[in-house]
Order: C-alpha cells, then structure tokens, then sequence
C-alpha cells in the first residue's frame, strides 16, 4: 500500500523557541526571535484580566511538496475558525515563527460566519495592534492584536480575515486545518460579502490562536500527529477527536468548561523534523504548549510517525537514517513529562494507536508500539493514562484497527472512532483536572 506521505505529520528545526511569560499591558505587544534556548512567548495578560484559550492550530513552514499556496501577496485570506469556549471579549495571535522576511498585516477584522467566506455584518468588528490597523510581524516572531470587545460564542465558527499587502515570501500556516478558507486578491478585510473571495484553501495561514475574556477554567492542550490534526474527519464539521472532548465537557461543565485547544500537527515526530509539516515535537512544546495561558493539562498522543517512518526510506518529506527505538521514544517522554510539570502543568499520556496495513508499517515497528505502549501504561510516569489503542483496536487482534473505527487507509479512526477516543479521554481528563 502505497504511503501517503502529505497526509502525516513532520517537524523541522524550530526557529522561534520561548520567551517568558510577559505581560500585555496595553496594546499589542510583538515577539520577535529570541535567542536560542530562552523560554516561549508569551501567555497574554493583557490588561490585567484573565485570558483563556478557545482555538489553537500549530504553526508551521510551508512546503510545495504539500501545498499549492505558500505565499501571500496583496491577498486578504480568510481563516474559518470554531471556538471551544465563550467570553465577552478575544485576542488574535498571529505567527511569522517560519518566515523568512518580516510580514506586514494592512488590515485585520473578526466576525460570526453565516455561510462559506460571508459574514454576519452586525458582529464584524475591525482588529487593531496598540491601536493601529497595520502591524509587521517580524521574522520568527508573533504579535498579539488588541482585546476585541465582541460576544464570542462558544462553539460557533469566528472568520479572521487579514490583509497581506506586499509579498511573505514562505508564510507560516497550519497546513491540514479539515476546515475551507478562502482567499481573496486585495484588500477585502472589511467585506461581509464572500463575493471578492474566489479562491479556497484547506490552510490557515498566519493565525495560530484565539483566546478569549472573561473565562477562568483554564485549558486544556490536546498535543500530537494526524489523529489529533483529525485527519480523515469530515472537513468542516469539526470532529476531530478534541472537538468531541470540548462538546463532553461543556455538556457537563456549562459555562465553565475548560477550554481545549488541538496542537496537532499531522506527519509529526516527536524525534525527528520535515521538511514537509511542521517542527519535531520537542522543539514546539514552547509555542504549542507553554505559551498558551493558563494550561492545567496536555494531552499527549504521539510516536506512530516516528516508529513507522524508522522503516521508510527518504520521500522528499522524510530525512533518511531517522531509525527510532522504543527506549528513544521513551526518553523523550520522560522529557516531555519533566518540562510539563516544571510549567505547573499536568500531562495525560495516550498509547499509540495501531496501524497493520497503514503503508508504512512493518512487524518491527509494531513490537516497538507494544513496548512504548506497555511502558506508558506501566510506569506512572504520566498523571494520567488514556489507553486510546484499547479503544480503536479491532477485538482480540490489537494490532487492527476495529473496522467500525477505520476511516479506510488502517491508521486514521473515522468520525466514529474519534468520538470514541474523546468519551474514554473525558474521564480521565476531568479525574486529572479535578473537576
């Protein structure tokens, strides 16, 4: 079976690591590229007041060998976002963390989607940065917009429209968002007509957060590959397996549900870059993870990549000599474990998913999952375990995916599957979250 290569998720060296926590003040306030080795940027405490988390997607390089657009250049792209939590008030957090020169917004607005690219004009609300319309980005860098006064309901599709008047170069995106966005050729930030936006893309580009006012349940990161991208869910309808988990908990919760924001980046290691989508995982936990306010715990589910692509030869998008062990897969755990918990912050370790008859896989890298997988059931090093390869395996053959579950290529769950992984991860979330 043939691997498809553009479908899973990679990582290459990581230009933009962390800065510590900074308050916002007033305005925006822009990162740009610290030195290697200082912390990640910036939880936004803008004014004093308490932000949360309600949309995430990880930033990431864009390559030809996966995507037909990626640049921008006297363009407006509209990004199609769907909240997980409400407040009274948002922030924009824009990425240039893999350009390669300084990008320039012109104009920026946020409003309610009515249908595709049109926009409901009594919620359009233009965004500034310390009170302007433009604001450059710099290289490596990210800039926060300011507070948006505007009821933000939670889990409703919010459309940021940004203006890009002269050309990126390379633009930072999300390559595999399961959601349409829409391009349109000049300046059409302000536009609720969808008319001026003839072009559709399956990116977002340059927005890698939104967080909003008025919460204080905090957030929940759900960290990862493809599965948690949710690869193979049904584009626009928001099931993925953390959009299942965020419904579980605003049935239970209310008002007071924490968010959950989806840090998967699909083809991603955590041991090993690409070319072709994104940072190794270890090299991304800053931005994905440490820069995001107020995060209680994270959910982490990767490893298939690196075990599967161990027995790959060089595709364009995978570097050759990347054999991964099961001790090495191990011991990055063990880091990820320690950084999370130096942060306050609590992790949920999910075992490995099978995968026999995905076009990577081999009968080595199985009995790497078995160890990796007995070893995060067995050790206590994680808060908490959720046993996601229990869930979606195929009864009394755990190497399979159960046929119910299996979107077709034998490695990505279907909708159905993804429900099932978010209801088993629901328990022990709220068991680690202590609600």
């Amino acid at each position: 079976m043939k691997v498809v290569y553009h479908r899973f998720a990679f990582l290459r060296p990581n230009r933009w690591t962390a800065l510590a926590a900074v308050p916002m003040l007033f305005g925006a306030l822009v990162v740009a590229a610290p030195h290697a080795g200082a912390g990640t940027a910036a939880s936004s405490v803008a004014r004093g007041e308490r932000w949360e988390g309600s949309w995430g997607a990880s930033a990431m390089s864009s390559s030809p060998l996966v995507s037909t657009v990626q640049s921008l250049d006297n363009q407006t792209v509209r990004d199609i976002i769907h909240t997980c939590i409400g407040g009274g008030a948002l922030l924009l957090r824009l990425s240039n963390a893999f350009g390669s020169a300084p990008v320039t917004i012109g104009a920026a607005s946020v409003a309610r989607e009515l249908l595709g690219a049109q926009l409901d004009p009594a919620t359009l609300n233009a965004v500034t940065f310390d009170g302007s319309s433009s604001v450059t980005i710099p290289v490596g860098g990210l800039v926060l917009s300011d507070p948006v006064s505007m009821a933000v309901p939670a889990q409703a599709n919010l459309a940021v429209s940004l203006y890009v008047p002269n050309a990126t170069g390379p633009t930072t995106y999300h390559q595999d968002a399961q959601q349409t966005n829409y391009l349109a050729a000049g300046s059409h930030a302000a536009d609720t007509a969808a008319d001026a936006y003839t072009s559709t893309v399956t990116t977002w580009f340059l927005l890698d957060a939104v967080q909003v006012r008025d919460r204080a349940a905090g957030t929940i990161v759900a960290l990862g590959d493809s599965i948690t991208d949710g690869f193979q869910s049904q584009p626009g309808a928001n099931t993925r397996w953390p959009d299942y988990l965020t419904r579980r908990l605003a049935a239970a919760n209310g008002t007071d549900a924490p968010g959950v924001l989806d840090e998967g980046i699909s083809g991603n290691r955590i041991l090993n870059d690409s070319v072709c989508f994104g940072p190794n995982l270890l090299s991304r936990l800053g931005r994905d993870v440490f820069s995001q306010p107020d995060v209680r715990a994270v959910v982490l589910l990767e490893g298939i990549n690196d075990l599967g692509f161990s027995q790959t030869p060089n595709s364009g998008c995978t570097a050759p000599n990347t054999e991964v062990t099961a001790a090495q897969l191990i011991s990055a755990y063990k880091q990820i474990i320690a950084e999370a918990h130096a942060h306050g912050i609590r992790i949920v370790g999910a075992t490995l998913t099978p995968a026999q008859g995905a076009g990577y896989w081999s009968a080595a890298a199985e009995q790497k999952r078995l160890q990796v997988n007995a070893w995060i059931r067995g050790s206590h090093a994680f808060d908490g375990v959720v046993d996601f390869a229990s869930v979606v395996s195929y009864p009394g053959h755990p190497e399979l995916l159960d046929p119910k579950y299996d979107s077709g290529d034998h490695l990505h769950p279907n909708d159905g599957g993804y429900q099932a992984m978010a209801d088993t991860a629901y328990t022990v979330v709220r068991n680690v979250i202590g609600d």
